[in-house]
């Protein structure tokens, strides 16, 4: 585990040669925001830096705050994009947008999240908000956003994903490949579907990066967990509504001493981010790597069709191959896209 200083140090040595384009969806408040600005801060501005949301004014103030280039002919850009991520139809329309304008993009970071321990609301498109948030919107982003991530690894730039939620701790929560989407457990009583949701979404993660790195061996897909961070979406996941709100009180105060604050975590996972290896990882809240695969860029991967593999079904292998931090399995990252290409299909 490298040292805080050591991390600072590493993440100040990052020195591109061209102007790095940066996308940070949930860039507007807590890890995404914390991102955002130390990604500005070590590049001295000299970038293009998109951070998406749905709050314009927090957005602009931050890019206000960027320290500016001298020279104005760099290519340098810091930009808000207006998106409300909870609506695949509006992340369709902003990756569009950013395709018809953008030579590539290096670094899409996916932080913008939702958490509740009661609610399982749905959205005007009938998807559950806090998975939606938490996983089909990344899925989009990743799947729509594409073409620009091969742009630049074909310019042999940097080209990298990160998905920040829980990486590392999906042998913890295996997803129950029996009820994707959850439907069954949001039928059932007070609170189970929400839990559930909060407590299966890191597993979601880790099957996609697991799926687009399979199809994209030469970028990087990281999922990484930030540990507990104090940011408003902490709170909210936490709110058991008013008659509980000694026990959201009592949690808050236990967990209290080991909250970071968001841009501590952020030097941590921005040190991950810059790392430069190929492949699918899994890191944790120091950027250290959990586990990870490196795929054969020759072999036509498992996900494509049904297997006869005896590790097919298997928790915990990629490819076969068994990775630590990992509780997904060859079949569960095929079934769950099949299900995710049906749920988000235009």
């Amino acid at each position: 585990m490298p040292s805080f200083a050591d991390v600072q140090t590493s993440n100040a040595t990052y020195a591109p040669s061209y102007v790095p384009v940066a996308v940070f969806t949930g860039g507007t408040s807590g890890i995404g925001k914390a991102m955002a600005e130390a990604f500005a801060r070590y590049t001295k501005g000299r970038a293009h830096i998109i951070i998406i949301g749905r709050n314009r004014a927090a957005g602009e103030a931050i890019i206000a705050s960027f320290p500016k280039p001298t020279d104005t002919k760099d290519g340098w850009k810091h930009e808000f994009v207006s998106c409300d991520a909870a609506l695949m139809s509006n992340i369709r329309s902003t990756c569009a947008d950013l395709i018809d304008r953008l030579p590539r993009i290096n670094y899409l970071v996916l932080a913008a999240g939702y958490a509740s321990a009661t609610s399982t609301e749905k959205t005007s498109e009938g998807l559950d908000r806090q998975l939606a948030l938490r996983y089909y919107s990344r899925y989009v982003f990743i799947s729509s956003l594409l073409p620009l991530l091969i742009k630049a690894h074909e310019s042999g730039q940097d080209a990298r994903v990160m998905s920040v939620l829980g990486g590392g701790r999906g042998s913890s929560y295996p997803v129950d490949l029996s009820d994707l989407g959850l439907e069954k457990a949001r039928s059932k009583t007070f609170g189970f579907g929400a839990a559930k949701t909060a407590f299966q979404s890191p597993g979601y993660n880790d099957m996609m990066v697991v799926y687009f790195a399979s199809k994209n061996p030469s970028i990087a897909f990281t999922h990484i967990f930030p540990g507990i961070v104090k940011t408003p979406a902490w709170q909210t996941g936490l709110d058991f509504g008013w008659f509980f709100k000694p026990l959201t009180w009592i949690l808050l105060a236990i967990l209290g001493p080991f909250y970071v604050t968001a841009e501590f975590c952020a030097e941590h996972m921005l040190y991950a981010l810059l790392d430069r290896e190929k492949g699918v990882f899994f890191r944790n809240d120091t950027g250290d790597i959990v586990g990870s695969h490196v795929f054969d860029q020759s072999h036509l991967h498992i996900y494509d069709s049904d297997s006869d593999s005896p590790t097919y079904e298997k928790k915990g292998l990629i490819d076969g191959t068994p990775v630590a931090g990992y509780g997904g399995s060859d079949m569960g990252v095929r079934l769950l896209n099949l299900h995710t290409e049906e749920v988000i299909k235009t």
